[in-house]
C-alpha cells in the first residue's frame, strides 16, 4: 500500500457507509482525502475523526445531482493539495420496484445520482487529469446488473450504464487516466433505508442482516486498485459475501 501515501483522493457519498470506510482507510494509509456528501455535519465530524488519528482530510458539501458541486469538490482538492490523483464516485441510491409500477420519481432519482452523478464526477476530474497527464477514476457500481432480477430493472440499468461508459472510456484513454469499477454485493450500510417500496425494503434489509459485508471490504478493494503501479489498471472487481447468490 506504499503507493497510496501522498495521493490526493476525492470521494463522493463520503459521510457514511462505504464512502466513509474508503475515506478512513485511505487516510490511514497516508492519502489526503477530500470528502463530499450532502450531510455536512457528518462530513465535518469525519474530517475531525481522521485528523485526530493523524490523517489529512477536508470536506465540502456535495450533491452529485449538481454538476457545479462536483466541480467545487475537485477544485478544493487542487486548491488545497495542488493536485488530484483519484476520483472515487461512490454516491448512489436505490429505488426497487416493478417496471409497471411506474415509479417515475424513483427512476429519475436513480438516473440523476447513479448515472448523471458519476458522469458529473468524471467530467469534473478528467480536465485535471488531462492537465496532469495522470489520474484514476474509481466508480462504485453494484452486483446488480451482473445478474438481472425482478424489481431491480432500472437500478441495475443505471449501474450497467456506468459499466458500459467506463469500458468505452478505458478504450478511448491512452492509459494515462485509469478507470476501475468496483461492484459490491450486500454491504452493511444504510442502503435499504432509502427504499420507498416497503416490501422490498424489508427483503433487502433481511438479506443484509443475514450476510452483508463490513464496508471495510470495499475500502480494501479501493486501496488495492489505487495502490497499483501507474502502468497497471484494475478493470473491475466484484466484492460480495461468499454465500450471496
Amino acid at each position: 500500500m506504499h503507493n497510496i501515501k501522498g495521493k490526493v483522493v476525492a470521494i463522493t457519498g463520503a459521510s457514511s457507509g462505504m464512502g466513509k470506510a474508503i475515506a478512513i482507510e485511505l487516510a490511514k494509509n497516508g492519502a489526503k482525502v477530500i470528502l463530499g456528501a450532502r450531510r455536512t455535519e457528518q462530513l465535518l465530524q469525519l474530517v475531525e475523526d481522521i485528523k485526530s488519528t493523524g490523517g489529512e482530510a477536508a470536506c465540502i458539501t456535495t450533491d452529485v445531482k449538481n454538476k457545479a458541486d462536483l466541480d467545487r469538490l475537485v477544485h478544493k482538492a487542487v486548491d488545497q493539495y495542488g493536485k488530484l490523483d483519484v476520483m472515487v464516485n461512490n454516491a448512489g441510491i436505490s429505488q426497487l420496484s416493478r417496471i409497471d409500477d411506474l415509479d417515475l420519481e424513483g427512476w429519475e432519482e436513480m438516473i440523476d445520482i447513479n448515472l448523471k452523478g458519476v458522469l458529473y464526477g468524471m467530467a469534473a476530474a478528467i480536465p485535471v487529469f488531462k492537465m496532469q497527464e495522470a489520474g484514476h477514476i474509481v466508480n462504485i457500481i453494484s452486483t446488480a446488473g451482473l445478474k438481472i432480477t425482478p424489481m431491480m430493472g432500472v437500478y441495475a440499468g443505471t449501474k450497467n450504464a456506468i459499466r458500459t461508459i467506463a469500458e468505452a472510456f478505458r478504450q478511448e484513454s491512452d492509459g494515462k487516466i485509469r478507470i476501475t469499477g468496483i461492484s459490491p454485493g450486500f454491504v452493511k450500510t444504510d442502503f435499504a433505508g432509502s427504499i420507498k417500496n416497503e416490501k422490498m425494503r424489508t427483503v433487502i434489509q433481511k438479506e443484509m442482516d443475514q450476510m452483508a459485508l463490513d464496508p471495510l471490504a470495499i475500502a480494501n478493494a479501493v486501496m488495492y486498485a489505487v495502490s497499483q503501479p501507474n502502468d497497471v489498471e484494475i478493470g473491475e472487481l466484484v466484492i460480495r459475501p461468499s454465500k450471496q447468490n
